[in-house]
């Protein structure tokens, strides 16, 4: 039977963008794609001087998405919107996905998308053949690209900030690890199977996308490669506690702390690590990320009760992997990187030489991402953008 695909929308304050991403799901090359969105805020909204205008223009998103034939769930209404802690993207995510999850088949497609986000016309055809020709697959990871403004100094935090997840992300393809995937709520599909078997979406008020794909990777093989590219919107937000949004306010101000480019000899650090869980299995021994492992977790060896309850080394080292998880890569990445004091850009270069990428000859010394050229930092994201979609295209196929 032919799938259909449901196209899971969390909608805050989005009155400016949703007619565009609305259009670019309907001239899609595939059918059926229905829409549920979720309009939200927190219900005392409707009694805060400075939140109500976003109350109302919620409401009249919620008036335009039902004229346009969308399903909707209102969380914005008086009475009906969120209560106590129970608010974010993260709970709007999990709520319409609890809700195809009710009326979808097994083989049925979830999508999800952001508000401000458009898709190429053959998203939903090229996600839907995915899942056809890679049946056990759990959960796709799309290539994603954010087209700039023409704001010199929103596209100057925009790239950097592209720059640090696209050498995030290649870094850890080439320490072959299996979180080498950037979480993006905005660029996620899923077969329903895969949301049922994992049990579902857990809400967070931000990085429920991370935690999301983290519980899919660990249940089975993602895909991460894709013909088409989605498009989130480049523009402050402070709807979420960390993500593009926060990022691009935080780096507009020269606040780069929580959004470093990491340098490369600390993903070899844990590359090294995880080349040691065959040995771990039968000893213990130190590892590069021992003083970490001791400081982090409350065990006192971690080893030890994942080697009783391993049959064969095999399920030993998929149980470190479990252990050593993405969430614990990125820990450890933000323990590490201050004690090398560098600067981004000199791991940013640095990267760049090792990967035969640097055709500009940049030196440190006149290297700067506060005064480069927009153009410059642009061919860098595209240089690493293709870098990447070369690993993305070779995990699936090779």
């Amino acid at each position: 039977m032919q799938p259909v695909v449901y196209v899971a929308l969390p909608v805050m304050n989005e009155e400016a963008v949703i007619e565009a991403c609305l259009e670019s799901i309907k001239i899609q090359t595939y059918s059926p794609v229905k829409i549920i969105a979720c309009v939200n805020q927190p219900d005392m909204w409707w009694v805060i001087e400075d939140k109500i205008e976003i109350c109302e223009s919620n409401a009249r998103v919620m008036h335009f998405l039902k004229e346009a034939g969308c399903e909707v769930l209102d969380k914005t209404s008086p009475g009906k919107g969120w209560q106590h802690k129970d608010a974010g993207v993260g709970w709007a995510r999990k709520t319409v996905m609890d809700a195809i999850n009710t009326v979808a088949c097994d083989n049925d497609i979830i999508i999800s998308l952001d508000a401000d986000t458009v898709v190429d016309t053959h998203y939903v055809e090229s996600v839907v053949d995915l899942f056809r020709r890679f049946p056990d697959r759990l959960a796709l990871t799309n290539p994603y690209y954010h087209r700039l403004t023409g704001d010199k100094t929103l596209d100057r935090a925009l790239l950097r900030y592209e720059i640090y997840m696209r050498t995030y992300a290649l870094n850890l393809w080439h320490i072959r690890s299996p979180y080498a995937f950037t979480a993006l709520g905005s660029a996620i599909a899923l077969p329903v199977w895969a949301y049922r078997k994992t049990g579902g979406i857990t809400p967070k008020k931000s990085g429920e996308d991370f935690y999301f794909l983290q519980k899919l990777r660990k249940a089975g093989q993602i895909i991460t490669w894709n013909s088409t590219t989605v498009y989130p919107a480049t523009r402050y937000s402070d709807r979420v506690f960390f993500g593009t949004g926060p990022a691009l306010i935080k780096g507009s101000r020269g606040n780069w702390d929580s959004y470093p480019v990491y340098h490369r000899n600390i993903f070899s650090e844990i590359r090294d690590t995880c080349l040691l869980f065959d040995t771990l299995f039968t000893e213990d021994v130190l590892v590069p990320m021992s003083e970490f492992i001791r400081q982090h977790f409350t065990e006192e060896n971690i080893w030890a009760p994942l080697r009783r309850n391993a049959r064969t080394k095999e399920t030993f080292v998929n149980a470190c992997y479990q252990k050593i998880d993405g969430l614990r890569i990125l820990q450890y990445l933000k323990w590490r990187q201050p004690q090398l004091e560098i600067t981004d850009e000199e791991a940013l270069i640095d990267f760049l030489d090792e990967n035969k990428l640097n055709t500009w000859q940049l030196q440190t010394a006149s290297f700067s991402f506060s005064t480069a050229p927009i153009d410059l930092l642009d061919a860098i994201r595209n240089a690493l953008t293709d870098e990447e979609k070369k690993w993305q295209y070779d995990d699936l196929f090779h």
